[in-house]
């Protein structure tokens, strides 16, 4: 997979869109709006898992749909944390990896431990997305719930992996 640069696009525009570079890559220098572009992803991931073991994988060996939706909240948690890591290493933070084994993505033990301390810092958000959807989905559709508890999840999860999984390294930290 190709490294992304902090500043470069996470996708190519069309040849009718090549104007547009320039403003998308000053509005991409700013971290918060590749974070949000990575959890935008990231939703979309989860919703898309959510919605097929909700719907059809999980009707086939789970009958009680509370437990139903419990089951396929954790997968669908647990898929889109996993895409969010990669598309975060890869683009949101790369340029506080240059300098780390392995920088980016590797099997290495320093992309595990990376991994460990990333789903780390983002429990709290996951207990919260969890749980509201839970709730939420007791008084609306479970997608559009789900949706509302990522978002509300999501400010605590940045500021979580910004000041430790992806902290910036000072010159003491590095020797």
């Amino acid at each position: 997979m190709p490294e992304l640069h902090s500043n470069s696009l996470p996708f190519r525009l069309p040849a009718k869109l090549a104007f547009m570079q320039p403003l998308l890559t000053r509005l991409f220098r700013w971290r918060y709006i590749r974070f949000a572009t990575v959890g935008a992803s990231g939703t979309v991931v989860n919703v898309v898992v959510l919605f097929i073991c909700q719907e059809w994988v999980l009707p086939l060996a789970v009958a009680d749909t509370s437990l139903r939706l419990s089951l396929a909240l954790v997968l669908a948690i647990a898929v889109s944390t996993v895409n969010n890591f990669a598309w975060n290493s890869l683009w949101t933070w790369s340029d506080r990896l240059v300098d780390e084994p392995g920088a980016n993505l590797a099997v290495d033990r320093s992309t595990g431990k990376r991994f460990v301390k990333y789903a780390l810092s983002c429990w709290l958000g996951m207990v919260i997305q969890y749980g509201l959807t839970l709730l939420l989905s007791g008084y609306m559709y479970y997608l559009l719930a789900n949706i509302m508890s990522i978002l509300m999840a999501s400010v605590i999860n940045y500021i979580n992996n910004d000041r430790w999984t992806f902290r910036q390294k000072h010159t003491q930290d590095r020797t």
